[in-house]
């Protein structure tokens, strides 16, 4: 059972949450958004109140969820806005699904397949997760997810997405990293797309580095790129008005 919202009328906007989180991150968006489109806003399975049923996942998987849904709910066609994980997932819709896609907004994510080094962290981190469960996990994890300099001003914000993550079961944690290991490369995706693609850049984001940020950004036909000042992985937070705007400015483009 998917648990999400659905609010608003319009042309449809679909909200991902990333890792460990649930939809909960995009709620101001989605109110903000609801105003002038038809917002739906969802717990990926696995996390929120979307229980995860499955031993083995992917993001095509997900992408296959993510379709079932809108099929059930009549919806032919959608702009994505995916922070992270949901970025894969909605690269990997607009990989089985193109023409249902109407635009793409990829927050703090990356089109490319792990490097050596990151699937060396994401092993490390699933034998953290066996030993050490979810809270010990998250509580590590979290903090360097924003730039240590507003790290004291953001507690309050960390301390939320703290509580998103110690909801989630290890069991869901060390699925999804398995599948966002695993993951294929999308840039051939990318290249054949042709609506507006999306980027919200963090210059401190040491999950998606700038410099693969830079080099990905050419990829797509049409790109629009926000690069946000002294922002980490979760300009949602720590930045949402300039979000706001990136995304108004990618729904104002799509056709």
């Amino acid at each position: 059972m998917l648990s999400y919202e659905d609010l608003g009328r319009g042309d449809v906007v679909v909200l991902l949450h990333g890792f460990c989180e649930d939809k909960s991150l995009w709620k101001d968006f989605e109110e903000d958004l609801s105003e002038d489109y038809r917002v739906i806003n969802i717990d990926l399975p696995g996390f929120g109140e979307s229980p995860l049923l499955e031993e083995e996942v992917s993001m095509a998987w997900y992408a296959d969820v993510l379709n079932d849904l809108l099929e059930e709910l009549a919806i032919q066609k959608v702009t994505i806005i995916g922070h992270s994980l949901g970025g894969y997932i909605g690269l990997a819709f607009a990989e089985k699904f193109p023409k249902k896609l109407k635009g793409l907004g990829l927050i703090h994510s990356n089109v490319f397949a792990d490097t050596e080094e990151r699937i060396h962290i994401r092993n490390k981190t699933l034998i953290f997760l066996e030993k050490r469960g979810i809270k010990r996990f998250i509580s590590s994890f979290v903090p360097p997810l924003f730039p240590i300099k507003t790290r004291k001003e953001m507690q309050g914000k960390i301390q939320e997405v703290i509580q998103m993550g110690n909801e989630v079961s290890t069991h869901t944690a060390m699925t999804v990293t398995c599948a966002m290991r695993d993951r294929p490369s999308y840039e051939k995706v990318l290249k054949k797309l042709v609506v507006p693609v999306l980027y919200v850049v963090g210059k401190e984001d040491t999950s998606v580095p700038y410099e693969t940020s830079l080099a990905q950004i050419d990829i797509p036909q049409k790109a629009i790129i926000y690069t946000l000042e002294g922002v980490g992985h979760m300009g949602m937070l720590e930045k949402p008005e300039e979000v706001r705007k990136a995304i108004n400015d990618l729904l104002s483009k799509v056709n």
